[in-house]
């Protein structure tokens, strides 16, 4: 039904080309016409993305899920040298893509009322973003990837610094810096590439697809390649332990870049290791894995116990979501299917289950403009609809059965214990630390007596609350009863993945 409409490209560019409207308006409009301006800008930026989403999730039901490889595939001259302007999705990317779009109306709409300036800047940015992010999960050209990944740093800085709190400008620039810094070795390995490829198959390329299918890197240039890579993959995560920026970018953005930056940005270094480390450098990947397994281990045990220590209740979230990250590297450098198909659930899971959390704080900052812990109690009795969904998350947070937590993170623990059972052992004490802290949060805001006189008049959800938590509290629970609605699509590209990487380490001759 797709395949004569540039479905991708559309997806990609709809909500830049919505930015550059808005801002086109407020360049030539009238003076007297801005404050209308400010006050349509979020309507039009709420319409733009669910016209997205529609697009997205079109494209998603007409997604051949049997197939491994690329679909709705694009390809256009763009620098010329063999860098080209390739686009395309797999069963990996195209719900990366879908989860993008779905989360973004959200976010949209649940600034309408907690952003109280500069509105019309703000969703300009937030098109901008993305346009940027959905440009990562469907690049098929490595210069192409490299420009999506890098230029997401741009609207996230500014939402953070314009928009963020009291410690904005420091957390924008310590969250611009580390992960700009560490893409940087990344840029210098896709030139070596480059040029390596036209010295190996006689014309240079940045076709990821030729690449990964022609290309036969040495063993000892896959290891200082794969490093380049790690370096940029594992600060956007971000792995332990160059993990200290992302708490400090959490408390300080607003809500909705909270939950953009926790369900999408820190998937951006997964789906890197999936896309480019794993396929690209087969050895390396295998040789380094056991790095990669303890490095998972101590985030998830570490940061969850530093959790636990936490006041302020977006960093102890942000703290939960580098341990959550944890479960995703052990399972994706498994090299089995229950690993890897682990991972990636993991990613999609905490993508709706982190962003309800962040949604959940934002809903008391918006009421009382603060997110300390020792300043709640007793909301159960003010707020019980909301103390309702914040349990849910909760619980799914910390892996109930039955939610979507559970899935993602028994899977990768299943995959770990086919390759070591003391990583499945960690990885277990991390999911009992998890309750701890996670339990330790919810009865300390929702639970006992409201000895804080402030909370006597605190209001219980709104019905656009209710209608962004319940959408998200639906598909928490959808994916934990029927997690095949993911596997199901994702099953064909792992095999390949999997098929691909062991006949590299045949080849190799390491297996």
């Amino acid at each position: 039904m797709l395949e004569n409409l540039p479905i991708l490209s559309l997806i990609t560019f709809i909500p830049l080309a919505g930015a550059l409207m808005l801002a086109l308006f407020a360049w030539w409009g009238k003076p007297e016409g801005r404050e209308q301006l400010e006050r349509n800008a979020p309507r039009a930026a709420l319409v733009i993305s669910i016209a997205v989403f529609i697009l997205a999730l079109i494209m998603t039901l007409d997604f051949d899920s049997a197939k491994a490889g690329f679909q709705f595939m694009e390809d256009t001259p763009w620098l010329g040298g063999g860098i080209e302007y390739r686009v395309g999705v797999d069963g990996i990317s195209v719900l990366f893509v879908l989860l993008t779009a779905f989360l973004t109306p959200f976010c949209i709409l649940a600034s309408m009322t907690s952003v109280k300036k500069r509105m019309l800047e703000y969703m300009i940015a937030f098109l901008v973003l993305e346009t940027l992010m959905i440009g990562v999960f469907v690049a098929l050209d490595l210069i192409l990837f490299y420009l999506f990944f890098e230029a997401v740093l741009i609207p996230m800085f500014i939402i953070i610094g314009v928009w963020g709190g009291k410690n904005r400008v420091y957390a924008s620039y310590k969250f611009f810096l580390y992960t700009l810094l560490g893409s940087v070795l990344m840029l210098a390995a896709i030139l070596w590439i480059y040029n390596y490829s036209g010295v190996q198959l006689g014309e240079r390329t940045t076709d990821m697809r030729v690449l990964i299918e022609e290309l036969n890197i040495p063993g000892g240039a896959q290891t200082w390649l794969w490093l380049a890579f790690f370096a940029s993959f594992a600060v956007k995560m971000p792995m332990w332990p160059v993990h200290t920026w992302l708490p400090d970018a959490h408390v300080e953005a607003p809500t909705a870049g909270s939950v953009i930056l926790a369900a999408i940005l820190l998937k951006l270094g997964g789906y890197g290791f999936l896309r480019f480390s794993i396929p690209l450098f087969p050895e390396a990947s295998l040789s380094l894995a056991p790095v990669i397994f303890w490095m998972s281990i101590i985030a998830i045990i570490y940061t969850s116990l530093v959790a636990y220590r936490q006041n302020d209740m977006k960093k102890l979230i942000a703290y939960s979501s580098i341990a959550h990250m944890g479960f995703v590297t052990m399972g994706i450098f498994t090299f089995n299917m229950q690993g890897i198909q682990g991972g990636i659930f993991q990613m999609l899971s905490h993508g709706i289950i982190s962003g309800a959390l962040f949604f959940c704080v934002g809903v008391i900052y918006d009421r009382m403009h603060t997110r300390e812990i020792a300043f709640y109690g007793g909301l159960v009795s003010k707020m019980p609809v909301y103390a309702a969904f914040f349990l849910l998350f909760t619980m799914a947070n910390v892996g109930l059965p039955g939610t979507s937590g559970f899935v993602g993170e028994i899977l990768t623990m299943v995959g770990a214990y086919q390759v070591n059972p003391w990583i499945a052992f960690g990885a277990a004490l991390g999911m009992i630390l998890s309750a701890v802290y996670a339990l330790h949060l919810y009865r300390a805001v929702i639970f006992g007596e409201v000895v804080n006189e402030k909370l006597d008049n605190i209001l219980d959800v709104t019905r656009t609350e209710v209608f962004i938590l319940g959408t998200l509290a639906f598909f928490t629970i959808l994916l934990g009863v029927y997690p095949s609605l993911i596997t199901d699509v994702t099953a064909a590209s792992v095999d390949k993945l999997i098929s691909d990487f062991n006949a590299a380490q045949i080849a190799a001759g390491v297996k």
